[in-house]
């Protein structure tokens, strides 16, 4: 069924797969401080970056007669100045707006035609912020800034990650219609704002409430420390150097008042269900769980930051080489985010689904199917494992 994220996903896969081909060619014809000055603006949200990238590729545009000049370099044109644009609306005000509708016409005037489109519908964006005046563009800006963000994010995916097949979305649908259209088929899904009215949604945000209903309880993380030193660590500057996790750990069932401020989905009824195991995960930018899959039924609820999930289907577990060991067997021996392609040579073409979850989201993961996991900021999630008493279907 198609959803109005879907499109919007489709459409910034092909615009990345077309920066990516632009950048390759441009890197062909010698132009290597150009790409390596874009990739630093998209990745690192750097003006002087994108304005360098953007000096560059005009004075290619200037080198010879405007016949002479080759497309990729028009485009590349363009390219940066999108980059450019991007950053001057981030950074606020109306200087920065009319300095990034300037960037995007002299794109429109100058550029190629392979980012015409992004070029006019950014161009719509900023005016749109315009007409409402200083105080009412910061959903677009937002909307900027989440588009960098998500260009970084790329940098620290996978390969091939969110260029194929998306994890479908939907919005608070019903349990029957749960049911019909994945429980039975054992598909997975998103299911959007169905935990937005749970008081976790707001608590959890506020650090000195977390320190006082748990800042002396002692919690599992690599030694035994207590919450408050936890939370400590979990907002040093130093913490991506110490990916401190709190994963996979029945917190509910140890500090019972933040249990209160979660609810059981009714969706982990179907099938009879019965709930196996509430677990938290609480962890920094950065942490990964590795590739692999569990037995139960997975309602997987991101209450606080957003996480990346890779899945892949129960029918093509030997193409992801799991531990022959017996304890291990639901873990695959690949590490997704450094492919040895001689010693697992089938994974890098198996197909998947992946997408991003965001805060007040449901991720529907059916038994034995495979998942990566890789949290793109501070994040707060709890897991609802359930048994069902109606049998897989057949094939499964």
């Amino acid at each position: 069924m198609a959803t109005g994220g879907e499109p919007r996903a489709a459409a910034a896969a092909e615009g990345g797969e077309k920066r990516a081909a632009l950048l390759r060619e441009i890197t062909e014809e010698g132009g290597f401080a150009f790409v390596a000055s874009a990739e630093k603006a998209a990745a690192d949200g750097d003006l002087r970056a994108a304005e360098a990238a953007r000096e560059m590729a005009w004075e290619q545009l200037h080198a010879c007669p405007r016949s002479e000049v080759g497309r990729a370099w028009r485009d590349a044109y363009a390219l940066a100045c999108l980059h450019v644009a991007a950053l001057r609306v981030a950074g606020g005000g109306g200087d920065g707006r009319r300095a990034a509708l300037r960037a995007l016409d002299m794109g429109l005037i100058m550029g190629g035609d392979l980012l015409r489109a992004e070029l006019e519908e950014a161009i719509a964006r900023v005016v749109a912020d315009r007409s409402r005046g200083c105080g009412g563009g910061g959903g677009r800006t937002e909307l900027m800034k989440r588009d960098l963000a998500d260009r970084r994010v790329l940098k620290v995916l996978p390969v091939k990650s969110l260029s194929c097949k998306q994890i479908e979305r939907r919005s608070c649908i019903s349990l029957e219609a749960f049911i019909r259209d994945y429980f039975l088929c054992e598909s997975p899904v998103i299911l959007s704002g169905y935990i937005d009215h749970w008081p976790a949604r707001t608590k959890w945000k506020d650090i000195r409430y977390l320190e006082r209903i748990a800042g002396d309880r002692t919690v599992p993380v690599e030694e035994l420390i207590t919450f408050s030193q936890f939370l400590e660590m979990m907002w040093s500057s130093d913490c991506s150097a110490n990916l401190t996790y709190l994963a996979q750990h029945p917190l509910f069932d140890q500090i019972k008042e933040l249990r209160e401020d979660i609810m059981v989905p009714e969706y982990c009824n179907a099938g009879g269900g019965e709930l196996q195991k509430l677990n938290a995960w609480f962890g920094p930018e950065g942490t990964v769980t590795p590739l692999h899959h569990d037995l139960y039924h997975n309602l997987f609820a991101q209450v606080l930051g957003r996480k990346y999930f890779r899945l892949y289907s129960a029918s093509i577990s030997n193409d992801l080489y799991p531990h022959r060991e017996t304890m291990l067997s639901n873990i695959s021996q690949v590490d997704l985010d450094n492919i040895n392609v001689n010693e697992f040579p089938r994974t890098g073409d198996v197909e998947f689904m992946d997408g991003i979850l965001e805060e007040g989201d449901l991720l529907y993961i059916p038994p034995k199917w495979w998942h990566y996991v890789r949290s793109l900021s501070t994040s707060f999630s709890v897991s609802f494992w359930w048994r069902t008493s109606i049998p897989p279907p057949q094939g499964s």
